[in-house]
């Protein structure tokens, strides 16, 4: 049966997806746990088959208008197609009750605190990054088999990460590569990775298909919705809301004390207002440089 609170906050969690581009198993699996009281194993399995069906329409953009490293997709799915068939098995293999839900549970935790890392290095990456022309890129095929590898495993076993963490791990692997095809290439080669974990789920894992519809429900017009606003969105204002978010998440999930993790929350919200109000100001103030710099170019005419 169709839940409409799970369908509500799927309908969130898209709006969130499709206005940041980041995966959505990062903000609807650890949801699906801490605040409806799902199996952890349960929330894995359902939101990576409803990632199946959300990961191609963004993909399949970005192979029409061409922003697609075909051969690094094809070296990043030869590791992570059977490494995440491969992490469902390693969950399975210990057993089943108590135990295997509290492996995932702290999983997933560490998992999103390492996304929450991701969030603060790829701006910093991206502002490195040369506006330069750039030369063909050089596949280097060990290291991004062993991104496929290790990426594909952390989804298999948590359902997070086929965009957060793996786009980080390309930026540091290929600083020079076009942002449009980096994220193009990273859509791309998340859809065989979550088949892959999503068929593992559906024969090895507990899922539910009420609880996957549920999910998708609401959040396939949810990241339509947030894809409209994406342009609106201040990165300054979500990229901190987001990682107070995610680190509350991670901490509980792994038992941290209630006390400890509001704590962690309340300094992060004051760091991330300041941040935010700084990153508002700077942006006021070249707008208003580039306004009067065009003003004065036009005035000179």
């Amino acid at each position: 049966m169709l839940d409409p609170l799970v369908a509500l906050t799927g309908l969130f969690v898209g709006f969130v997806v499709g206005l940041t581009g980041m995966g959505g198993g990062a903000l609807m699996t650890p949801i699906l746990v801490l605040l409806f009281g799902i199996e952890p194993l349960a929330a894995v399995s359902s939101d990576i088959v409803a990632a199946v069906v959300m990961k191609p329409v963004g993909g399949a953009v970005h192979w029409r208008h061409g922003t697609v490293h075909r051969k690094l997709v094809l070296w990043l799915m030869l590791g992570s197609i059977p490494s995440a068939f491969c992490g469902v098995l390693l969950v399975r293999s210990f057993g089943s009750g108590n135990g295997l839900q509290s492996l995932i549970k702290d999983a997933l935790g560490v998992a999103l605190l390492v996304v929450v890392g991701g969030l603060l290095i790829r701006p910093i990456l991206q502002r490195n990054r040369s506006a330069e022309p750039q030369a063909p890129l050089k596949v280097l095929r060990l290291p991004t088999l062993i991104i496929g590898v290790v990426g594909g495993l952390v989804v298999g076993i948590t359902s997070v990460g086929s965009g957060s963490l793996m786009i980080v791990m390309l930026l540091m692997l290929y600083p020079r590569m076009r942002l449009s095809e980096l994220v193009g290439t990273d859509l791309v080669q998340a859809i065989p990775l979550v088949m892959s974990a999503a068929l593992a789920h559906i024969i090895f894992g507990h899922f539910h298909l009420a609880l996957t519809a549920s999910i998708l429900l609401g959040s396939i017009p949810g990241v339509f919705i947030g894809a409209r606003f994406s342009a609106r969105g201040p990165d300054f204002v979500i990229r901190p809301a987001l990682m107070i978010v995610l680190t509350a998440s991670g901490l509980k999930l792994l038992g941290t004390d209630t006390m400890v993790v509001g704590v962690v929350a309340g300094l992060m919200t004051v760091c991330g207002i300041t941040y935010s109000v700084t990153a508002a100001r700077a942006r006021t103030a070249r707008l208003a440089t580039e306004v009067a710099n065009a003003a004065l170019s036009s005035g000179g005419e």
